[in-house]
């Protein structure tokens, strides 16, 4: 999620992935894929910093759990106690 502020003050946190285009107009109108408009009053430099920024740290994040995922993990932790049974008794 990207922090934005609109024209007329509230800010507000948006899903990158949503932004079909950004225009400056001279005020930055962000489109949404389902045609919703905000006006916001970050330039649209800084929109697209915040969202490279973004993208660069989801794929960021992917890699490092990746490298996670690889590194072996003991088996020790995973492996029950052995529970001795009881014999069985004769009738």
């Amino acid at each position: 999620m990207i922090h934005l502020t609109r024209l007329n003050g509230p800010g507000f946190v948006l899903n990158p992935d949503l932004i079909q285009k950004a225009e400056a107009t001279p005020d930055t109108v962000v489109t949404l894929v389902d045609g919703t408009k905000y006006v916001v009053v970050e330039p649209i430099e800084v929109l697209s910093e915040r969202v490279l920024t973004h993208r660069a740290s989801v794929v960021a994040l992917a890699q490092h759990l990746a490298v996670i995922a690889e590194e072996p993990e003991p088996v020790e932790e995973y492996i029950a106690t052995a529970v001795p049974l009881r014999p069985l008794r004769s009738h």
